[in-house]
C-alpha cells in the first residue's frame, strides 16, 4: 500500500502517560500501522513538556511516521471562558500558518472542540485543495450558548456561521453520538455525510485481572471495607461533581460502608472540596485525588465497584460521549450516570449500569444503595459492560469505521480529478 499523508488537527491531543482522553493517540497509532504518515498539530499544554522524540518512542515500533507539531499555548480548564476563546483563536491562527506550509497531503482530519479547529482545515482546503474530515466531539456553539458561556449576539452569530461553513465544506463529518448527528443534520447537512463513531473501549489496556485492583485497595486501606464508587475526570462547571459529594453525604446514613473517590482537577475542584468539607464527609467516606495518567486508570477502575459519569441537568449535554463512560466499560465495571440521553438508553438496554436522579441526590443515593445491595445486579452489570466493550465499542472496530470514512473521501477525491 502506498503511504498517504494525513494532517491531524487536535488542540487537546494527549498521550497515555498524562491524564486525559487518548482517542486521537489511539487512532494515530492505528493510522501509522496502516501506512499513513500522520502529521499532528496540537497545543503543548496537554502533553506536559514531552518532546516529539519521547512521544514517538511510545509507539514501540521502528520507522514510525508520526510528526508532532506542538504549538506553545497557555491553556487550562481553570481559565475564564473569555481567555479560553483567545487561546482557541491563537491556536487557530498559529496552526493555520504551519499547516499551510506543509507540502503535499492527502487529507486533513480536524477534531473539535473547539470549533475554531476548523479554521486551519478550511484554509488548507481553500488554498491547497486538501479535503478534510471534521470530527464533532461536542455541538458548538449550542453547548456554550446553553451554559451562557457565549452571550454576545455578535459572537453567537459568528460562531454559528463558522459552524455552518465547517460542516458544508467538510468532505465528511464524524459525530460522537446519535444526538450530535441529529444536531448536525438539523443544520441542513445530509445524513449520508455524517458518520456516528463514538468514543471507544481500549480493551487491551483496561481488561486486567481483579487481583490488580485488590492489591491497589490493600495499598489504600481507607478505601476498603465497602463498595468503592469513583469519578475520574474533569471537575468543570458542566460536570457538577459537587452532586457526588451530596450523594455521598446521604449515603453516610443509608450505606455508611460505601466509599467515594474523585480523581481529577478543573475549575470546580475547590468548590467540590469545600462542599465535601462542609458536609463533613471529606476524609470519611469521600476522598479527592489529583488526576492520574491514562496508563494508570486501569488499576483504579479494577479496584472500584462502580464508575460514574456526571453532568449538570443540561439537555445539550445528553449528547456527550464521555471517555470515562467507555473506560469503565472496558474495565468491565458497571456505570452510573445522572443524566439522560443515548448513554442512559445504552445502560438500560444492556443492563451495564443505571441512570440515577440528577436533581435529587438523596433519591439518587437510595437508587445507588439498592443497586449496590444486589450482588446479582452488579454481576449482571459487569458482564453486560464487558460485552459492550468487546463488541459495539471496541476501539479496533470503531477505527475500521473511521478508516472507511477516510477511504471513501480519498476515493471521491480521486474520482473527481
Amino acid at each position: 500500500m502506498l503511504e498517504r499523508k494525513l494532517i491531524y488537527l487536535h488542540q487537546y491531543f494527549t498521550i497515555p502517560t498524562v491524564s486525559g482522553g487518548t482517542r486521537s493517540w489511539e487512532f494515530s497509532t492505528r493510522l501509522v500501522q496502516d501506512k499513513w504518515q500522520v502529521c499532528m498539530f496540537c497545543g503543548d499544554s496537554e502533553i506536559h513538556g514531552f518532546s516529539a522524540t519521547e512521544i514517538v518512542k511510545l509507539f514501540n515500533a521502528k520507522d514510525v511516521n508520526f510528526d508532532l507539531n506542538a504549538i506553545p499555548l497557555k491553556y487550562s480548564n481553570n481559565m475564564k471562558f473569555s481567555r479560553r476563546i483567545l487561546a482557541f483563536l491563537s491556536f487557530a491562527v498559529r496552526s493555520s500558518l504551519q499547516v499551510l506550509r506543509e507540502k503535499q497531503a492527502d487529507l486533513t482530519f480536524a477534531t473539535s472542540t473547539p470549533l475554531t479547529i476548523a479554521i486551519p482545515a478550511l484554509l488548507r482546503k481553500w488554498l491547497r485543495g486538501t479535503p478534510y474530515v471534521f470530527e464533532v466531539r461536542d455541538l458548538w456553539p449550542e453547548l456554550p450558548i446553553a451554559v451562557k458561556a457565549i452571550r454576545s449576539p455578535l459572537a453567537i452569530f459568528f460562531a454559528r456561521q463558522l459552524e455552518l461553513i465547517a460542516y458544508r465544506n467538510a468532505a465528511h463529518i464524524v459525530a460522537l453520538s446519535p444526538g450530535m448527528k441529529e444536531g448536525i443534520v438539523k443544520q441542513g447537512i445530509s445524513p449520508q455525510k455524517v458518520a456516528v463513531i463514538p468514543n471507544a473501549c481500549d480493551n487491551d489496556l483496561f481488561n486486567i485481572p481483579k487481583s490488580v485492583g485488590l492489591k491497589f485497595l490493600q495499598q489504600h486501606p481507607e478505601l476498603c471495607g465497602g463498595p468503592l464508587i469513583i469519578y475520574a475526570g474533569t471537575l468543570g462547571h458542566i460536570n457538577g461533581v459537587s452532586y457526588l459529594a451530596y450523594l455521598a453525604s446521604h449515603m453516610m446514613n443509608i450505606m455508611p460502608e460505601a466509599k467515594f473517590l474523585v480523581v481529577g482537577t478543573g475549575a470546580c475542584e475547590k468548590e467540590v472540596r469545600e462542599v465535601s468539607h462542609l458536609l463533613g464527609i471529606l476524609g470519611k467516606n469521600f476522598w479527592m485525588w489529583p488526576p492520574i495518567p491514562k496508563a494508570e486508570m486501569p488499576v483504579l477502575l479494577s479496584a472500584c465497584t462502580i464508575a460514574t459519569s456526571l453532568f449538570k441537568p443540561i439537555p445539550e449535554m445528553e449528547h456527550n460521549s464521555a471517555n470515562k463512560f467507555f473506560d469503565a466499560l472496558a474495565a468491565g465495571r458497571p456505570v452510573v450516570i445522572n443524566y439522560g440521553g443515548w448513554q442512559k438508553d445504552i445502560l438500560e438496554k444492556s443492563g451495564a449500569g443505571m441512570s440515577i436522579s440528577g436533581n435529587a441526590p438523596k433519591a439518587g443515593a437510595i437508587q445507588l444503595a439498592k443497586f449496590l445491595n444486589s450482588p446479582k445486579c452488579l454481576q449482571k452489570a459487569e458482564a453486560a459492560a464487558r460485552k459492550l466493550a468487546d463488541t459495539t465499542f471496541d476501539r479496533d472496530v470503531l477505527y475500521e469505521q473511521l478508516a472507511g470514512v477516510f477511504q471513501k473521501v480519498l476515493n471521491e477525491t480521486s474520482s473527481s480529478i
